[in-house]
Order: C-alpha cells, then sequence, then structure tokens
C-alpha cells in the first residue's frame, strides 16, 4: 500500500502529522474519518497521483498523527482546530492553495477548512455526510442506533475511553459490517491496521475528545456561521451511499445535496456505489468522480 508515496511528518506547531505524498499537479489533501486512517485512500490516491499531487494525512488523534492535550471545552479536537493543521500541512508543502476531499470525520474537517480559511481551499468534497449541527438538529432515534459513536463516544471521560479500550476489535467490526458496507472491501490488514490505531489510550482520548467537540463546540461553530451568513465560497462536491442512511434520512430535504445548498452556492454531488465506506468498497467509481470534479473534466 503506498508504494510510491512519501511518508511525512510536519510539525504543525499544535500537533505532529503523519501524511504521505505522491503525484505532480495542484495540490489535493484527502482526509479520513472514523475508525479509519489514511489508509481508507490507498486504492483512489494511486489513481489520483496522475494529476494531482496527493497528500493523505491522519488527522490529530488518529492513526500515526500526535495526540495533543485537550481542554475542558475539548478546543484541541474541534475541527476548527484540526483544520489548522491542514492549512499548515498544506502550505510547509507548497501548497497555499489546494483542493480538499474528506470522508466521514475528515468530511467535517475539510467543510470547516473551507469556512474558515476560505482563501486556501479552491474546491471541497464531502463524502457521506452533511453538516455537524444539521446532522444533530435533525438527530433521531435512527442516528443514535445506527451511528452510535455521534453519542456513545462523546459521553464523557473515562466511560467511552474505557470501552474503547476494552473492545476495539469489535468496534472496528460492527463499524465496517454495519454501515452498509460489503466485509470484502477491508483485507485483513487494513482492518488490522484499524483496530491497532484504536488500542493506544492516547489515541483513544484524542478520538473521543473529536467526539465531544462534534457535540458542542462544531454545532456552535456550525451556527455562528449561519447566523453571521457566512457561507462555503468554493464549488462543493457531496457525494453520499447509495445504500447508506443519508438519502433516506433527508430524502424530504432533497437529501444531502438539498442541505448542502443551504451552506454553498455551487454545489452538485449524487450518490455513490456501496455503503458507508464506498471510497474503499468502490475506489475506481470514487477516485474517477473525484477526479472529474477536481479537474474540471
Amino acid at each position: 500500500m503506498f508504494a510510491d508515496f512519501e511518508a511525512l511528518e510536519i510539525d504543525t506547531g499544535a500537533a505532529t502529522i503523519f501524511a504521505r505524498r505522491a503525484g505532480s499537479g495542484p495540490g489535493l489533501l484527502l482526509l479520513h474519518g472514523f475508525p479509519q486512517t489514511h489508509l481508507m485512500w490507498r486504492e483512489v490516491a494511486p489513481s489520483l497521483a496522475r494529476d494531482f499531487t496527493v497528500v493523505c494525512a491522519d488527522l490529530r488523534g488518529y492513526g500515526q498523527s500526535s495526540c495533543p492535550p485537550s481542554a475542558t471545552d475539548h478546543a484541541p479536537y474541534a475541527k476548527r482546530a484540526m483544520a489548522a493543521d491542514m492549512v499548515v500541512l498544506m502550505e510547509t508543502l507548497g501548497f497555499r492553495r489546494f483542493m480538499v476531499a474528506g470522508h466521514d470525520r475528515g468530511g467535517r474537517v475539510a467543510y470547516r477548512l473551507a469556512l474558515d480559511h476560505p482563501d486556501r481551499v479552491e474546491k471541497l468534497a464531502v463524502l457521506d455526510i452533511i453538516a455537524t449541527a444539521d446532522a444533530w438538529d435533525r438527530a433521531d432515534d435512527r442516528l443514535a442506533l445506527g451511528y452510535w459513536p455521534w453519542s456513545l463516544l462523546a459521553q464523557p471521560e473515562s466511560l467511552p475511553e474505557t470501552m474503547l479500550a476494552a473492545a476495539a476489535e469489535a468496534v472496528v467490526d460492527n463499524a465496517l459490517s454495519g454501515w452498509g458496507s460489503a466485509p470484502g472491501a477491508f483485507p485483513p490488514g487494513v482492518r488490522q491496521a484499524y483496530i491497532d490505531a484504536l488500542r493506544d489510550p492516547a489515541h483513544i482520548h484524542a478520538i473521543c475528545e473529536e467526539y465531544r467537540a462534534a457535540a458542542a463546540l462544531d454545532r456552535r461553530h456550525d451556527r455562528e456561521d449561519q447566523a453571521a451568513g457566512r457561507r462555503i465560497a468554493c464549488p462543493l462536491l457531496a457525494l453520499w451511499s447509495e445504500h447508506g442512511a443519508l438519502a433516506e434520512w433527508y430524502r424530504d430535504e432533497d437529501g444531502p445535496l438539498g442541505i448542502w445548498r443551504g451552506w454553498a452556492d455551487d454545489a452538485s454531488g449524487g450518490a455513490m456505489p456501496g455503503g458507508h465506506f464506498f471510497p474503499e468498497e468502490s475506489p475506481i467509481e470514487t477516485a474517477a468522480t473525484l477526479d472529474a470534479f477536481f479537474s474540471g473534466r
């Protein structure tokens, strides 16, 4: 995996971010979700590297990136702080402006990056999410039961930390098998890498802090943007699982794209084959769709 990619560790001043880089051309940042790491892009990134300088990063608190100390308000793990890491990462690699695609938690960092740093982001792709405040505002039993990390991992310390530490394998297996994707999308080595990434106490705490931030600060930041009329200025591509929850849950609002049009004037998108983890389940289709959007073809 990532045979032709250079491994990097970049000090952003607040965290040390692990990333892999390959290709040439415009900068394209790829961000992962939970319970994944940058490995989720293993079959997408090499294709995109034919047209772009692709950077696959581990978010702070995930994978091989560092786990800065948190705070009582969880601000070090708010998407605002995580997005700031990515600004420094990309500028250090020579890209003051760049494009970004994020899946799941990485999608939340990606759209926050576009809102907080509109001069940095040329194009934005968000994969299988709606905005955090929108998701919480519409939360019901389906979210609580279907995407249990939202409520479980946001609980006060240290219940969720204890549960993740005791059952990392069960957590990963439940997510990978329970959110609509085919088990064959995750080779044994990748599955084991995701499990191993959830065994370290510092990373476990960081991930829980990230979910706590999503339940509090991230929601507030979204609502402050909405109240101030701030919108995503760049072109936005929203992709979601044709077999997942978003299209069904938000059918009356014209699906995820209808919700994202409340955030961006230039929004397009559609459903992708597979479940929640469609970048790993359908990498050829995902790479082609992202390539067409970011290339303007």
